[in-house]
């Protein structure tokens, strides 16, 4: 069933913050660019959200990125207390404890389940004949909590990524071949270029109803801004699952879409200050 995507540049910024618990975004490639570090103009707008609002990072990247690209670029005025931190499709969730950042769960794969991801997803991907020859990184990251197979590598372009399969029809057959092998493990594709294996049905669904458990809200309560926010995007479950979507198409848009969200939350709190 088809769910209701907002565009970022048509949404409506002041109704949105007035009913949002928490804002929630995708990382690649809409708070940055595929494996960089936030732009300073982005890291400014996502400070200044924290200090406004609770707000997440539902990734299918590892924790390393999350904090290579978001934290290590974080302005001295976050509010690191209202951050929820969700890599591996929030597989695990990672929370400031005053000091340093906690692993509050972690769903790892068991030795057994990661061997047989990495076995089913190499073998099926030279019988479709998309190993990469010459990868830009690793073609398999074992993640723990995931198993990713990356098509051209880890550390390929955005723009290489962006024009390897532009209608998912090379990861949705890898897809259906690796699930067929793996019944008991959630396969799904990822990003650009990437296929996903983990525990259950653990995606970006999974991900927004543990947030709304752990603070206390309703999926409906959460905004999630994701740049794959079609039919079969790593991003559209947070959609099924009931989150305000909003797409917006690069990390571009995202800092525009923020300058509306801070003076929208910005009002929100005037408005409560003036009761």
């Amino acid at each position: 069933m088809a769910v209701l995507v907002h565009s970022w540049n048509e949404v409506d910024a002041d109704a949105l913050c007035a009913h949002a618990r928490v804002v929630a975004f995708d990382l690649d490639n809409t708070l940055a660019v595929s494996k960089q570090p936030m732009l300073p103009d982005m890291a400014d707008r996502f400070t200044q959200l924290t200090c406004l609002t609770p707000t997440a990072i539902i990734t299918g990247g590892r924790w390393e990125l999350v904090v290579s690209q978001i934290l290590d670029v974080l302005g001295e005025r976050a509010n690191r207390a209202n951050l929820h931190l969700m890599p591996t499709s929030g597989s695990s969730y990672y929370r400031w404890n005053g000091h340093t950042w906690q692993c509050e769960y972690a769903r790892t794969l068991s030795e057994a389940d990661r061997a047989a991801a990495i076995a089913s997803l190499t073998r099926r991907a030279h019988e479709q004949g998309i190993w990469p020859d010459h990868p830009y990184g690793e073609p398999i990251e074992d993640r723990g909590s995931q198993i990713t197979f990356s098509a051209l590598g880890q550390k390929a372009s955005a723009e290489a990524k962006r024009a390897w399969d532009p209608d998912d029809v090379k990861k949705q057959r890898l897809v259906a071949a690796v699930a067929a092998d793996l019944p008991r493990l959630h396969v799904r594709a990822g990003g650009y270029t990437s296929v996903d294996v983990s525990e259950g049905n653990v995606d970006k669904a999974y991900a927004v109803r543990q947030l709304a458990q752990q603070v206390g809200s309703t999926p409906e309560q959460i905004v999630f801004i994701g740049d794959r926010m079609t039919p079969g995007g790593n991003d559209y479950p947070a959609a099924m699952a009931g989150a305000v979507a909003v797409h917006v198409n690069d990390p571009s848009d995202t800092v525009q879409l923020c300058d509306r969200l801070i003076r929208g939350f910005m009002k929100r709190t005037a408005a409560h200050d003036a009761r």
